[in-house]
């Protein structure tokens, strides 16, 4: 069959969670046998978010393929299990960069570029791609950002309408908006609906499907009148309740017949209702996990998004272990060596975050001095692991001015150094390890009993600098095994203290390949430590 488009837009406010039905939307039609990819296209005119604040952005989620991505693509990977890459993440940067660089080779002839049709073009070049791996899609799902009447998002909106004249019946347009609850009336209302749809609407797009998010149900009365308002079928008005875990939404959208709706919209035979199985299985799993396990997230952001991938990743391996993984967040820049215990006490396992700059790097630092000498389990992530290396050599290589050459340039024990052939790249971002690289694990380690005895593994990466291998035999020597090597630029991906508990250092971001049916190896181990630790305030 042709590839089929859809297209999901939101409208009234953002943060509606368009990007969890998307990646819902992507798991049901996986469900039902389809190959399916999802992209995100962002009106910004960043070239990626690699250069954004979490505060704005929340984490910069990155791809097998080393883009610097939105981090809804998180959700689409751990929803559906599908590898993005750089042309799953678009952002209105990009575009123009793509169409300026035409311009000045001189492609298009000495014609005045516009954005329309030159801006929409590239566009609708991007939102149609058709193969991922040399293989026919049968469902390309494209969420686009913001809010609709955005002025940055028109070209898109106007990308969509086009597509969606020439496509026919091959392309549906599924719309996010939101049904207010106004506690003194007591009432739903619909007008904001009503109005979001009216700006699709003016803009030359009919939705076809319209996703109601609410925190209160809405009755059939209620979905009547937004249908018969917004001229969509009433069984295509489909309410996004509150629920207790982003991963019942597939189920709550499948039980209201989301899927069938597009189907049916296309023109494909509905047939029988997946039975989901492992899906299922999951959420029993994560509904009979009632004992909590108390871990301390050590970073800079208090931030939900901040570390996304972290948090998913702690959360599912906890419902494989079997109990629920209360996160608790500790700012770095809070921490002192006499707050250290304090800010710590009770915690059954800890985790320095990844990050970059010099805010909160003490408290980094004194949070793993304090996971080595309590013997608590302790994981340690890209910057973190090199927290952990700077506080080893420190303490107990007896370096006490040992640093990062990121951190003190001048440092005379530059423990973590920068690779000698970035040295003279100064474009920001151009000296960045991204993407997916591989790794050796050595015989008997602990990792490698967490991989389940996979010698050779990858993982994927995003950081400048790198352990200095020149330190390597001393580190060994004094306890701190280098247990993951990259083995073509010998470069230390993971290092372990064999005689605690648990206390392992990766450079690379194992968050980026948790999934629900699959959660990474290495958080699950971790949350094993933790259980085994178990919490003294439980």
């Amino acid at each position: 069959m042709n590839t089929k488009y859809i297209f999901i837009t939101g409208g009234v406010v953002s943060s509606l969670g368009k990007g969890i039905i998307s990646a819902s939307l992507g798991k049901l039609l996986q469900a039902r046998g389809f190959k399916v990819t999802i992209q995100k296209f962002d009106p910004y005119i960043n070239i990626d978010p690699g250069t954004l604040n979490p505060y704005e952005h929340g984490e910069c989620y990155v791809t097998a393929d080393g883009m610097e991505t939105d981090l809804d693509l998180g959700h689409y990977e751990r929803f559906t299990g599908i590898r993005t890459s750089r042309e799953n993440s678009i952002t209105t940067g990009r575009i123009y960069k793509t169409v300026i660089d035409r311009e000045r080779r001189g492609d298009y002839l000495g014609k005045t570029i516009q954005v329309v049709p030159h801006i929409t073009d590239e566009i609708k070049r991007r939102m149609l791609r058709k193969d991922v791996e040399g293989e026919e899609l049968d469902f390309v799902i494209t969420e686009v950002g913001g809010t609709i009447g955005d002025i940055e998002s028109a070209p898109f909106m106007e990308a969509i309408r086009q597509l969606r004249w020439q496509l026919g019946r091959d392309a549906v347009c599924v719309h996010l908006t939101y049904v207010p609850y106004l506690k003194a009336a007591e009432e739903l209302k619909t007008k904001p609906t009503q109005h979001s749809v009216k700006e699709l609407q003016g803009m030359g797009i009919q939705p076809d499907i319209l996703v109601l998010r609410t925190e209160r149900h809405l009755d059939d009365a209620l979905r009547m009148k937004v249908a018969s308002f917004c001229n969509v079928d009433l069984e295509c008005v489909v309410q996004s309740e509150d629920l207790p875990s982003i991963y019942e939404v597939p189920v709550n959208m499948q039980r209201q017949g989301l899927d069938a709706a597009i189907l049916r919209k296309i023109g494909i035979p509905v047939g029988e209702t997946p039975a989901m199985q492992s899906w299922h299985a999951f959420l029993e799993k994560q509904r009979d996990a009632r004992r909590e396990v108390h871990v301390a997230l050590v970073g800079k952001y208090d931030l939900q998004d901040a570390y996304k991938s972290i948090r998913e990743s702690l959360n599912l391996a906890g419902i494989y272990d079997g109990v629920k993984v209360k996160i608790h967040f500790v700012a770095s820049q809070g921490i002192t060596r006499e707050n250290v215990a304090e800010q710590l006490s009770g915690m059954a396992g800890i985790v320095i975050c990844p990050g970059f700059g010099q805010r909160g790097i003490p408290g980094k630092i004194f949070a793993a001095e304090y996971a080595r000498t309590k013997d608590i389990p302790c994981f340690g992530i890209c910057l973190g692991m090199q927290m952990m290396v700077i506080e080893f050599a420190r303490d107990v290589l007896g370096y006490a001015d040992a640093d990062s050459s990121e951190m003190n340039p001048d440092t005379p024990h530059n423990v973590i150094d920068m690779m000698e052939e970035q040295k003279s790249i100064t474009q920001m971002g151009g000296t960045m390890r991204l993407g997916e690289y591989p790794c050796a694990l050595r015989a008997g380690s602990r990792a490698l009993e967490a991989y389940g005895g996979e010698t050779s593994i990858r993982e994927r990466h995003r950081h400048r600098y790198e352990f200095n291998n020149r330190y390597r035999d001393e580190y060994e020597k004094a306890g701190m095994q280098c247990v993951g090597v990259n083995p073509d630029a010998d470069l230390v991906e993971v290092v372990e203290i064999p005689s605690l508990r648990w206390y392992i250092g990766t450079q690379f971001h194992p968050e980026y390949s948790s999934t629900v049916l699959h959660p990474h190896p290495l958080f699950v181990s971790f949350i094993k430590a933790c259980i085994a630790h178990g919490n003294p305030e439980a």
